[in-house]
């Protein structure tokens, strides 16, 4: 799996792109799911960030009796501790590294990259940006957990250990419960990353505050 092999949607702003927000789907969405998010931002017409919304490859979901969807692993059980097939979660890592990667040949610095995502994407965004080689603007995490459940990751890198990270999730969320964002929240402040958690009213989806809310922390990221 290459860059080059993830369709995705790209939506570029007015003027010259100097930022980039790569956003990934949930399970059995596509980069079409969130790609209209990027007008509801209110985001200034002369902002200069490239949105990404990368298509996850078509697999078979255990838990869906098999079913092939677009998904960035497969989850096995709705156990969390064995709930996200690593092997899957790996490719995907490596995908979006090239994916980042591109940016950067394009001319677009890390550090002006955010990486984000909602539920399985979500999961694959804080996986890959805990471990990634090179200073992220920032990494978001909604209605999301960790693939290890309560453990972090093997092999972060110090290069986004000051990174700042959003958690949002909702309180009534039956797909992905809260108490399983909060672990990956309860792990990440022992560790001392810069997380900023918040809950709202909602069930596994987002709101139009929250979406308010959100391109606020994006453009604090990329000013």
């Amino acid at each position: 799996m290459t860059a080059a092999s993830l369709e995705r949607i790209t939506v570029e702003p007015k003027v010259n792109a100097q930022s980039c927000v790569i956003w990934l789907h949930g399970l059995g969405d596509s980069g079409a799911g969130f790609a209209p998010i990027v007008p509801a931002l209110n985001l200034p017409s002369d902002h200069t960030i490239r949105f990404i919304f990368p298509h996850a490859p078509d697999r078979a979901v255990t838990i869906n009796q098999g079913y092939v969807m677009k998904a960035w692993y497969d989850i096995k059980s709705m156990d969390l501790h064995n709930r996200a097939d690593m092997e899957g979660v790996l490719e995907s890592e490596a995908s979006i590294h090239a994916l980042i990667d591109e940016q950067i040949n394009s001319g677009i610095p890390s550090e002006k990259i955010i990486l984000a995502g909602f539920s399985q994407g979500g999961v694959v965004s804080l996986f890959t940006g805990l471990r990634y080689h090179k200073k992220l603007a920032g990494i978001m995490a909604l209605s999301c957990y960790l693939p290890n459940a309560d453990k972090l990751p093997d092999n972060l890198h110090e290069a986004n250990s000051k990174t700042n990270i959003l958690q949002n999730h909702g309180e009534q969320d039956e797909v992905v419960l809260m108490s399983a964002g909060k672990m990956a929240h309860k792990l990440l402040l022992e560790q001392n990353y810069n997380v900023e958690w918040k809950s709202y009213n909602m069930p596994h989806s987002v709101l139009p505050e929250q979406i308010q809310e959100i391109a606020q922390w994006i453009k604090k990221q990329l000013n």
